[in-house]
């Protein structure tokens, strides 16, 4: 016996590493001659990657933030298309980031592997395609990819496709740092500040095990090669429907950062909050950022929800209520500025190519009331839950 055939591959894992490594390297570029250059003992995978803190503000603070794809790799294992997860992944951590008005920094991921390859087949071209999206995502993000760490767990790792398929998990960590009285705290937040709704395309990273169930129980087991109908496309061409669920998320971090100044630079905007719409959707995001302030909101003008996510939450007969407590519907994150500042705001968007627009206010009374947009009726739905929590 030997350690290939209990399924784990060494020289696999080592072309992998490389892979990353090096995709990683085009990303130190992101924090050129800003703090946190990245700075290498020597030009190798395995040699150590670090960024010089001396001289720091006094009120300087830094902490760690973590999260994954979770189950939306499934879709591209369904589709063999991996060059935009890692989309999905940096707008779950870099995203998350800026929701305190920090900067995201640097950042490393675990990539869980079913197997690299075996029986003389190799996946080596499904981590190039993750490596070609980690340097995008990157770029995006405005952040240096300093570590990171494969490995083929084997039966601990399954996902869609026969045995022998390329089934992972991938998780990632971001460092980021911030200046303490620059923090959002949610005490900022008054009455009449406009909330801006940034426009999201797709899912992101979140309810997508309610979206595989309902396309299963509707169209079956291999329901990602079937066409979205034309009436749900906005071109000539109508994709398949997993091409449509696997639409990358937007990464807003870099814009965001422009807006507060992040960690060194000077703010462009006066923002009181912001809420990145993931899971628990606009009420639990929203909320708890609103809630330490003890306000309310009003949101009358939201995005239409995506035709792919209207489409699914017709055929699940998914509520509205609950719809919105489960996607985004439309809107990847909600900025909170003064209402003197909502130009602003919109004009750095964008110079983004983000597509944004004014959703509604804050107000006195505690509650998140949304018009909805779903498919269930133009009604206004009233949600308190997180004022209990």
């Amino acid at each position: 016996m030997d350690y290939k055939g209990a399924g784990v591959n060494v020289e696999l894992g080592d072309d992998a590493s490389r892979i990353l490594y090096n995709a990683s390297k085009l990303t130190w570029g992101n924090r050129k001659g800003r703090f946190g250059e990245v700075a290498a003992l020597f030009d190798d995978f395995s040699g150590g990657r670090m960024v010089r803190v001396g001289g720091l503000p006094a009120d300087a603070v830094m902490n760690l933030g973590f999260d994954g794809v979770g189950t939306k790799v499934e879709i591209a294992e369904r589709v063999q298309n991996h060059r935009t997860v890692a989309h999905d992944l940096f707008a779950m951590v870099c995203d998350d980031a800026v929701v305190r008005g920090a900067e995201p920094v640097l950042l490393g991921s675990i990539l869980d592997v079913n197997s690299l390859g075996k029986d003389g087949a190799s996946h080596i071209a499904f981590v190039r395609q993750l490596a070609q999206g980690y340097v995008e995502a990157a770029r995006e993000a405005g952040v240096a990819v300093v570590n990171g760490e494969v490995a083929e767990l084997s039966a601990r790792v399954r996902g869609y496709g026969d045995e022998g398929a390329f089934n992972y998990n991938w998780g990632a960590g971001i460092v980021w740092f911030g200046h303490e009285g620059r923090l959002f705290s949610g005490n900022e937040i008054k009455p009449g500040d406009r909330i801006i709704a940034l426009k999201e395309n797709g899912f992101r990273s979140n309810g997508l095990s309610l979206v595989r169930k309902i396309m299963s129980d509707q169209h079956g087991p291999e329901w990602h090669r079937l066409s979205l109908p034309l009436d749900y496309c906005t071109g000539v061409e109508a994709p398949t429907f997993g091409d449509k669920v696997l639409e990358p998320s937007r990464i807003y971090s870099r814009m965001v950062v422009e807006m507060t100044g992040g960690f060194l630079g000077d703010p462009r905007a006066d923002i009181h909050g912001v809420a990145h719409i993931t899971g628990g959707g606009i009420p639990g995001k929203l909320g708890r950022v609103l809630k330490r302030s003890g306000l309310g909101a009003v949101l009358d003008n939201l995005f239409d929800p995506p035709k792919m996510m209207r489409y699914v939450q017709d055929k699940g007969h998914v509520s509205d209520e609950e719809s919105y407590r489960t996607w985004n519907m439309g809107q990847g994150m909600l900025i909170i500025a003064p209402r003197s500042e909502e130009d602003s705001v919109r004009d750095i968007a964008s110079q983004y190519d983000v597509k944004s627009q004014v959703a509604g206010e804050v107000v006195s009374q505690p509650g998140i009331v949304i018009r909805s947009k779903g498919v269930d009726y133009a009604g206004l739905l009233s949600y308190n839950e997180y004022l209990l929590s």
